[in-house]
């Protein structure tokens, strides 16, 4: 996706919510009751403190975690044998936001794909809120930060309080441009890009005629490790691909203590982000009786909370490949596998988002990531187109290689949230 990479260690990550109208765009410009809609509110009083005893709704965090894992395997399924690398949490805020407009039979299935039954709406906004304040800048060393905004056609009618509830709840900057401008694409794009801090350039190409609203949602996450992985102790070795063949490679080594978990399928090792070690990377490696696509068969959101579980601290010693890939795959097969095929068809119901007849198109999702001595950086475009100890027994150290495929995840440990996932199959690629 022709992302660029420097020596800054971070994470970017972009959620675009592309509604495209694709009936009754004959309709006559609204102004009026546009400018009502969208008009610009009061600013958001300085008093809005993050809450030391604030704590996110455990609905939202379960829901959010058996989607991601729901989604991660179906992509995973339809890309087989590759490298696979998504960001959960950028498209459940991203279609929470089109959640908003959907009504009957579509809001139904898609509270069924995003796990979101027994949540009311105002509750799920009313989460996504505080996860949003309780995510914001974790620790000294790690930024983490998440914008949203909402981009209308000139001369279309959108309902007052689906804009509101995403100004309130989202803090959506709304913004109505003409779209048969072309300069309305850069000014989408120049957005994104400040608010990637120029990870990524682009995520509109053109806008089409039947195109009527794009919600966008940027997170950006830059992490440096607790403890850097010194480069002189990185050195080529073998890493053994699906097929067992093996190719050489850059491996990081470093030892020290951990938290650790070991089964008779999987090693598993944390490596935390900054001072406060809040933010980790959770690396999972089969064991070389098994394989990735075995372990895969297991991942679910059920077993990952107990794993989360099982973590002690170990002292011990790891090697990991510096990896450095980019990924791309259309969600919308997956997502209809999930229950939620009626948002793309011509029933759907966004009514509660404008008066036009709208259905979600495509969901394109792209993503990039680097992982190395210093940190990780990684970056993920989504494209939806209408759119956590007591005395331990001594034990000997551990020594983890991971010198086949594997699976991580990069894990907020306060909230329980899943920033990112990926099977690496070959790290070269």
């Amino acid at each position: 996706m022709g992302t660029r990479t420097n020596q800054k260690i971070g994470v970017v990550m972009i959620s675009s919510l592309l509604a495209a109208g694709l009936i009754g765009l004959a309709i006559a410009p609204l102004q009026t009751a546009i400018a009502s809609a969208i008009a610009p509110q009061p600013t958001q009083p300085k008093s809005r403190m993050v809450s030391q005893n604030m704590t996110v709704s455990p609905k939202l965090i379960n829901a959010n975690t058996r989607f991601g894992f729901k989604l991660f395997s179906a992509v995973a399924k339809q890309d087989a044998g590759k490298n696979v690398f998504i960001s959960p949490s950028s498209v459940a805020i991203a279609l929470a936001m089109a959640y908003n407009g959907a009504n009957g039979e579509t809001q139904r299935t898609m509270a069924q794909a995003m796990e979101l039954q027994g949540m009311s709406l105002q509750e799920l906004n009313q989460a996504n809120a505080t996860l949003k304040m309780l995510l914001a800048n974790p620790d000294p060393d790690v930024q983490l930060a998440i914008a949203n905004s909402l981009w209308t056609r000139q001369g279309i009618s959108f309902e007052p309080e689906f804009l509101q509830r995403n100004r309130q709840f989202y803090q959506a900057k709304v913004s109505e441009l003409d779209f048969g401008n072309p300069r309305s694409v850069s000014t989408i794009n120049s957005w994104v890009s400040e608010n990637t801090r120029g990870k990524i350039d682009t995520i509109i190409e053109s806008i089409d005629p039947n195109d009527v609203m794009f919600l966008i949602n940027a997170i950006y996450f830059k992490g440096n490790w607790s403890r850097k992985f010194d480069p002189q102790q990185t050195s080529l070795q073998p890493f053994y691909l699906s097929n067992n063949q093996p190719t050489k490679h850059p491996m990081m080594s470093q030892g020290g203590e951990y938290r650790y978990y070991k089964t008779s399928q999987f090693q598993a090792v944390s490596l935390p982000y900054g001072t406060k070690r809040r933010v980790s990377l959770y690396v999972f490696l089969p064991q070389s009786s098994s394989s990735l696509a075995d372990f895969q068969k297991n991942l679910t959101a059920e077993n990952w909370e107990q794993w989360m579980t099982q973590f002690r601290q170990r002292q011990g010693s790891v090697q990991i490949p510096r990896f450095k890939l980019e990924y791309d795959v259309q969600l919308k097969r997956a997502l209809s596998q999930l229950g939620m095929a009626e948002a793309f068809s011509s029933r759907a119901n966004f009514s509660g988002l404008s008066p036009v007849p709208t259905k979600i198109d495509e969901v394109k999702h792209k993503t990039f990531v680097e992982v190395n001595e210093a940190g990780t950086e990684a970056a993920a475009v989504t494209s939806i187109g209408i759119r956590a100890t007591s005395a331990r027994p001594v034990e000997e150290p551990f020594r983890m290689v991971v010198d086949r495929p594997f699976f991580c995840a990069i894990r907020d440990d306060q909230t329980g949230t899943i920033l990112f996932m990926g099977a690496i199959a070959n790290p070269k690629i």
